[in-house]
């Protein structure tokens, strides 16, 4: 949001948080929180009594919040942790949730091999299976075959050439049309869709959702990899084998996965999926810098690369590619962003 339009809706804000707790505005103790990749910004509202609130400021012509009110009250009702909603008004986009504090998980990581790292994922595995299990994915939207191609299609219309002036490479359109197979081949299940660190907050050692309006109906590895594959840690490939096995034999004990899906035929979906996130990610990236002006997505785009080249290293196939990944877009990925002068976020 421009900062020309957040001062206005910040004294609508403090408007609309006043008279719902009878409050004189100028009473309103309301500091800015967070901000995140879409036009939402978040405001700590603390109360006479000390009790404080996060309030959600969501422009209505930029985001529709009635997804996230939806889905917060069904996850709730399902015991899943999500934050309480105490007021809401859609129709200037305000809503009142929670104050979940300022501890995203990636705040408790320490290096990939770490043993607190590895047992916060264990956490979050945990509530992955809580996720799939207790959530059903009727009334959401299905993640289907257009909406999986829009999204690969963000990697060679932003990246490619809105920021690279790159043509699609050798086996774009055969890898584009497998990875969507693969993706609809896999059970459906609730997905998050941005099941990651950040979006894991940590309350009292417990972890909570936030950040789940996108929510979909979709493949069930896909908020897997969004953990495994994330933007904090590069996992040993056998740490990584070892996770997608064990969420496999859990899949198939609770009936979220047939059991004739054998380990390997899974690892291939699961890497398959893999792919496709970081190629959504990476054109996602740029899309963030040059369409809406935010800072610091670029220097992530090194890490989602070598994401993408360990997932197609574990899927296989799709040579020609893989080599015009190594040859042609690595060197010219590290040459812009040293023209740039942009300082790499690296693998940790």
């Amino acid at each position: 949001m421009p900062e020309a339009d957040a001062l206005p809706r910040q004294t609508r804000l403090r408007q609309w948080a006043a008279r719902h707790h009878g409050l004189d505005p100028a009473e309103v103790d309301l500091r800015l929180a967070a901000g995140d990749a879409s036009f939402r910004r978040y405001y700590r509202l603390t109360l006479p009594d000390g009790t404080t609130r996060m309030l959600m400021d969501a422009p209505p012509d930029r985001e529709d919040s009635a997804p996230f009110v939806s889905i917060d009250r069904r996850w709730a009702e399902a015991g899943l942790p999500v934050p309480a909603l105490h007021g809401l008004d859609l129709e200037a986009g305000f809503l009142e949730l929670d104050d979940l504090g300022d501890t995203p998980l990636q705040m408790r990581l320490g290096a990939a091999d770490d043993p607190d790292t590895l047992a916060w994922y264990e956490r979050a595995l945990a509530l992955l299976d809580a996720l799939q299990t207790r959530a059903a994915p009727q009334g959401l939207p299905a993640y289907d075959a257009e909406r999986l191609g829009r999204e690969l299609d963000l990697f060679p219309d932003w990246c490619l050439q809105r920021w690279l002036d790159l043509p699609p490479p050798p086996g774009w359109a055969s890898l584009r049309e497998a990875l969507i197979a693969a993706a609809l081949a896999q059970p459906v299940v609730t997905v998050h869709r941005d099941f990651d660190a950040m979006n894991l907050m940590v309350v009292d050692e417990r972890l909570f959702l936030i950040d789940f309006q996108d929510a979909v109906a979709g493949p069930l590895s896909y908020d897997l990899i969004s953990l495994l594959h994330g933007r904090y840690c590069r996992f040993a490939p056998a740490q990584r084998a070892a996770w997608v096995e064990a969420f496999r034999a859990r899949a198939v004990a609770d009936g979220r996965l047939d059991a004739s899906v054998a380990p390997e035929s899974f690892r291939r979906d699961v890497a398959a999926m893999a792919a496709q996130r970081s190629l959504k990610v990476l054109g996602i990236f740029c899309r963030l810098t040059l369409r809406d002006r935010r800072e610091g997505y670029l220097a992530r785009l090194p890490l989602f690369l070598t994401h993408l080249e360990d997932a197609l290293a574990e899927l296989g196939g799709h040579a020609a590619f893989r080599d015009w990944l190594a040859d042609r877009f690595r060197p010219a990925l590290g040459a812009k962003l040293a023209e740039a002068g942009i300082a790499r976020e690296d693998t940790p």
